[in-house]
């Protein structure tokens, strides 16, 4: 891959990484016509999706200092611990399948359209259900919500099976508002994805092994994936909020339909 590539890939990671659209699946499809496959798709991914976390983190950050100080300033049980835990809540379903079915994820990446193109099928199913679903409009996400909402972000860690899509989905399908959906989906994966990144980058160091992808690269698809996420994800968390996830349905099931029929082909 050149620096090139890398870079092109890293600016559709950070316009994709806020809709709901799997910018795994969207880096996999780029890849496959680059003719870029092999075990280094999934570092070169899980950097631009650290980027894209970094890119949250930079245009989240009053909500995210306003939950550290509510939760690491006072000593009584507040609002924002109460969202810490929750988010922490919905993190155990894919710290599991990180820890236990690693090598079945990793499976994944790089190994054909046909999964993503059916990923992204499915994802448009999902969308589309949420969209008819009936609202019950709930004050705030209850643990059990955040667990579920987790239990869909565990099983969105296959390539074309949109994480924000799945987690949004899933979260209005049960009743939560879209406002708060959106911006818990943004939030809870913070840690995962920093965690995996920084878990890839010491194994990197300490086995000094080959990666199979250049530092030049990584380091344009990083660039653009962090650039194009602070600008994309100012304008797109509106979208994804208010938006009609109808169109973003209709998206998926076209891209998802042409990724099916050209994997056969």
């Amino acid at each position: 891959m050149s620096w090139l590539e890398g870079l092109f890939l890293g600016i559709l990671q950070g316009l994709t990484e806020f809709l709901p659209v799997s910018s795994s699946g969207h880096l996999e499809i780029a890849q496959a016509l680059l003719r870029n496959t092999g075990s280094e798709n999934l570092t070169f991914a899980i950097m631009v999706h650290a980027a894209t976390v970094l890119s949250t983190l930079v245009v989240l950050w009053s909500e995210v200092s306003q939950l550290f100080k509510g939760t690491f300033t006072t000593t009584a049980w507040n609002k924002e611990k109460t969202y810490v835990a929750k988010i922490f809540v919905s993190m155990i379903p894919v710290f599991v399948i990180g820890i236990f079915f690693k090598e079945q994820v990793e499976y994944f990446f790089g190994n054909g359209l046909l999964i993503i193109g059916a990923g992204l099928v499915v994802t448009a199913g999902l969308l589309t259900f949420a969209y008819f679903a009936k609202p019950r409009q709930k004050e705030e996400i209850s643990y059990r919500d955040a667990f579920i909402i987790g239990l869909a972000q565990a099983v969105a860690v296959i390539p074309g099976l949109s994480r924000s899509g799945s987690t949004i989905a899933t979260g209005i399908i049960l009743g939560n508002k879209k406002e708060q959906v959106a911006k818990f989906s943004f939030l809870m994966v913070l840690i995962p994805i920093l965690g995996e990144a920084l878990l890839e980058l010491i194994d990197m160091l300490g086995t000094n092994a080959e990666i199979g992808i250049s530092f030049g690269a990584l380091f344009a698809g990083f660039l653009g994936a962090f650039l194009t996420g602070c600008i994309a994800c100012k304008f797109m968390i509106n979208l994804v909020k208010n938006g009609k996830l109808i169109y973003f349905a209709i998206y998926c099931a076209i891209v998802g339909t042409a990724t099916i029929v050209f994997s056969l082909i």
